[in-house]
């Protein structure tokens, strides 16, 4: 995975990013989370998609990934709240996995100019 990590870009959308402000996550927690994940140290949903908690373990993150070349955090849920995601929001997120990983750079830059997402960590500028 060294060639991943080398290029690797990471990202939040824009309802995670009020999500996670709101439960006081900030992006250096989140950076480190992805490094485990690239580690191979979250659950593996498939197609994907990625379970990795955050927040002292208060709080789980589902990531969608582009061929470990791009991460998206993409949802945000307290286990206080909720156990698991459900089978069906589970395809829906490997949907949309597939549909990240079919855009171009020029899409994600406009992704980012219209503050769809966010960018938390890019590799390349360190």
């Amino acid at each position: 995975m060294a060639d991943a990590e080398q290029t690797a870009r990471a990202f939040k959308t824009g309802w995670f990013a009020k999500a996670a402000r709101k439960a006081r996550i900030k992006d250096a927690e989140l950076f480190e989370a992805l490094q485990e994940v690239i580690k191979g140290q979250a659950d593996d949903l498939g197609g994907g998609v990625f379970k990795k908690r955050l927040n002292k373990n208060m709080h789980r993150s589902i990531i969608l990934a582009k061929g470990g070349r791009y991460w998206i955090y993409e949802y945000l849920f307290a286990k206080k709240d909720r156990q698991n995601i459900a089978d069906d929001e589970l395809e829906d997120f490997r949907t949309l996995a597939k549909g990240y990983a079919m855009l171009s750079e020029e899409q994600i830059a406009r992704l980012l100019e219209d503050k769809d997402l966010t960018e938390i960590w890019h590799d390349d500028e360190k």
